[in-house]
């Protein structure tokens, strides 16, 4: 990083930001207040006076991430700060990184504030320390994660989310929407809805009403979509548990209000796999709900996660998951395979299942899931789809795209022809030529 001379540097702070969208909201934030506070943002170790490392501590897999990108900003470094989820676990830390500065948890933005200051305090300018209205982000300009509430009241056998957020805590309807707004005046055409559990929002603060323009707006799942819905651009609901009230909120998207697009991680279909994960929401005739969504929106899309290997999955089980997801006609999935995580509830239940039979699980669940989304792809030639302009990819000529029916990152990408004057966030009609798994080839429509 370039210092202009005989100027007085910044101080710099790199951002290591791992985890989840609800991670890199609170890395967002940080960012925000860092900037605000006088302090210049690297995404590099280079030049950067202090490392402030934001963590995931979801799995074992991300536990063990963030402990080596740790090691690597004090091999890199030397001088680290640490926050997010697996800062919950600082003795876990300190035993493997002694060195590093401080350890703060999930969301606590005072005190990484107060750590960052101690070991390297701001040199503020008012005059030059500008930060754009609606705060810094890590995703492009035209699309923002929207983060409704922090914690979950569920008690999923498997998860430790509770354990290292703690229990859910929503924003009030009126804090949610001045900040949607500001997005979408700052040039955000896609807001992506993100809580622990959406569908739950407001259960905490009894949907009480906060004061928004000239009208009061309950906390309330229904109340905040149809509020979202007026700004004029594509909402999208993610990790949305399929609670009865969440049938009132279809017909939006059949309205075009919001996308018809649902992210809910039914993580199984087998009664018996759903009890021992003590998973929410009744899944008793979920196929008829889903069937009747579909009625009421022909357009709905839905995403969602499972988990194959869980400790005592059957061979029935795993087949009960396979019928479920050919039934139910889920437009998207991502698959995990079960990890035994450290302090999740499940570690003591019997009949863990053996590695190769996860792996072969695993491996037979994707090759349905990619088999289901081709022929969907194939049914789309020939159609004509909205979509949203991510980039231009030079190399290959073509633009990348999505369709309402996929969120960025997670789901297919549509690769645009023909075109030579579109910019990201353009929405622009499209016709389907051809598909290829969860990949859509198109031309501009005339």
């Amino acid at each position: 990083m370039s210092k202009t001379a005989g100027a007085k540097s910044a101080p710099t702070i790199g951002v290591v930001s791992l985890g989840c969208p609800k991670a890199l909201v609170d890395s967002e934030r940080i960012m925000t207040r860092l900037r605000a506070e006088g302090y210049a943002l690297s995404g590099s170790y280079e030049g950067a006076d202090l490392v402030l490392v934001n963590t995931c501590g979801f799995l074992d897999t991300a536990r063990n991430e963030s402990l080596e990108a740790i090691g690597e900003a004090i091999a890199e470094n030397g001088k680290v700060v640490v926050t997010g989820c697996l800062g919950a676990e600082a003795d876990l830390i300190r035993e493997q990184h002694p060195n590093v500065l401080a350890i703060t948890g999930p969301h606590q933005y005072e005190a990484v504030m107060a750590a960052v200051r101690a070991h390297l305090p701001p040199q503020h300018d008012p005059k030059i320390d500008l930060v754009p209205e609606a705060g810094l982000r890590l995703t492009p300009r035209h699309y923002a994660y929207l983060k409704i509430s922090e914690g979950c009241n569920n008690r999923c056998s498997f998860c430790i989310i509770p354990k290292l957020r703690g229990d859910l805590v929503s924003r009030p309807a009126a804090a949610v929407l001045k900040e949607a707004e500001a997005l979408v005046k700052a040039g955000v055409k896609e807001l992506m809805v993100i809580s622990q559990d959406t569908s739950a929002y407001g259960l905490d603060l009894k949907y009480a009403e906060s004061t928004w323009k000239d009208r009061t707006v309950r906390a309330r799942f229904l109340d905040l979509a149809r509020e979202l819905g007026e700004f004029g651009v594509w909402v999208r609901m993610h990790y949305v548990y399929p609670y009865p009230h969440v049938d009132e909120v279809i017909p939006l998207m059949a309205e075009g209000k919001i996308l018809p697009y649902l992210d809910i991680p039914f993580q199984h279909a087998s009664p018996r796999v759903l009890k021992a994960m003590r998973r929410p929401a009744n899944h008793d005739k979920i196929l008829e709900r889903i069937a009747s969504w579909r009625a009421a929106c022909p357009d709905l899309t839905i995403r969602s996660s499972f988990i194959v290997g869980f400790p005592g999955e059957t061979e029935e089980d795993f087949e009960t998951l396979l019928d479920f997801i050919e039934e139910a006609q889920i437009d998207r999935a991502g698959v995990f395979k079960y990890e035994n995580v450290a302090h999740a509830d499940s570690r003591e239940l019997p009949d863990h299942i053996e590695p190769e039979v996860i792996e072969e699980r695993w491996e037979a669940f994707m090759a349905l899931q990619t088999e289901l989304a081709h022929a969907r792809g194939l049914e789309k030639i020939g159609a004509r789809l909205p979509v949203i302009i991510d980039e231009l990819d030079a190399d290959e000529g073509h633009y990348v795209a999505r369709t309402k029916a996929d969120a960025p990152e997670i789901d297919g990408v549509v690769f645009v022809h023909g075109a030579t004057t579109l910019k990201p966030g353009d929405i622009v009609t499209v016709e389907v030529d051809d598909a290829e798994g969860h990949e859509l080839y198109a031309h501009v429509a005339v």
